[in-house]
C-alpha cells in the first residue's frame, strides 16, 4: 500500500509540527507549508491523499486556497479539512460551501484528527470501490471516479461524489440527515446535520447545469432520496 501523504498548510510553526510527528508516527508522510502560495505549489507537485489547511493564513486566508483548489481539475479531488479558531456556525457553513471535507476548531486533540482522518480516507475508498451505476441519464464510474450525464463529465467534490454513489445504489429510497452522515462521513466523525444540506445543495447545483438537479429528492419532514421519477408521478 502506498504511503499517505499529507498536506499541512499551517503558519504557526508549533502546530505544523505537533502535526508532523502525530502522522509522521502513524506511517504518514508529512509535506509542509506556512502560507497559501506555498500550499499551492506544494499541492500541485506532489498530489496529497488529503490536505490539512488553517483558515487564517498570512496574506491569502486558507478559505481562498480551498476555492482554488476546487476549482483545478487535478487538485478538486483531494480531500480537505479546515484547520481554524473560527467556530461560528456561518464560518463552518462558508467552509463546507466552498468545498471542505471536515471541519475541526482549535485547540484540537491529534489523536482525535487524526481519527476524523483516517475514517475520511476510509470513506474515500468505499466510496471508489463501488461497482459501475446507471440511473435516468446520468453513469457514475467508479473506476475513474467520474460522473456523466449523457456522456457529459459532471464535475463534482469529494463529498458530492459519495453523497451522489450512495444515492445511486439505493435508489429510491429514503434517507434521514443522521443515516447520510453516518453512511458518507462516517458514525465517527462528528459535524452537523445542516453540513448534509450545504452538501445537498452543491450536488443539486452541480447536476442542475445538466437538467438532472430533481434526482435529488428532498422528503418533507424525512430527508432525502435519489429518484430518476418526479416526486409528484
Amino acid at each position: 500500500m502506498a504511503e499517505t501523504k499529507v498536506l499541512v498548510v499551517e503558519d504557526e510553526s508549533s502546530i505544523r509540527e505537533m502535526l508532523g510527528f502525530t502522522l509522521q508516527t502513524a506511517g504518514m508522510q508529512v509535506l509542509e507549508a506556512p502560507n497559501a502560495e506555498q500550499g499551492w505549489q506544494l499541492a500541485l507537485t506532489h498530489q496529497p491523499n488529503i490536505i490539512l489547511l488553517d483558515w487564517m493564513l498570512p496574506g491569502v486566508p486558507g478559505v481562498s486556497l480551498l476555492a482554488r483548489l476546487k476549482a483545478n481539475d487535478k487538485l478538486r479531488h483531494i480531500p480537505v479539512i479546515m484547520l481554524t479558531a473560527r467556530a461560528e456556525e456561518s464560518d463552518q457553513v462558508q467552509g463546507f460551501e466552498t468545498g471542505a471535507d471536515d471541519y475541526v476548531t482549535k485547540p484540537f486533540s491529534p489523536r482525535a484528527l487524526l481519527a476524523r482522518i483516517q475514517a475520511l480516507l476510509r470513506r474515500l475508498d468505499d466510496g471508489q470501490s463501488t461497482d459501475s451505476l446507471h440511473a435516468g441519464r446520468m453513469l457514475l464510474d467508479s473506476q475513474s471516479h467520474r460522473v456523466s450525464i449523457d456522456g457529459t463529465e459532471v464535475k463534482l467534490g469529494p463529498k458530492e461524489y459519495r453523497l451522489l454513489a450512495f444515492f445511486m445504489a439505493h435508489h429510491n429510497r429514503v434517507f434521514t440527515r443522521h443515516q447520510l452522515l453516518d453512511e458518507v462521513w462516517g458514525d465517527r466523525v462528528v459535524v452537523e446535520d445542516r453540513t448534509i444540506d450545504v452538501h445537498i445543495r452543491r450536488l443539486r447545483r452541480a447536476l442542475e447545469e445538466h437538467g438532472c438537479e430533481s434526482y435529488i429528492q428532498t422528503v418533507r419532514g424525512s430527508g432525502y432520496r435519489f429518484s430518476v421519477t418526479e416526486p409528484n408521478e
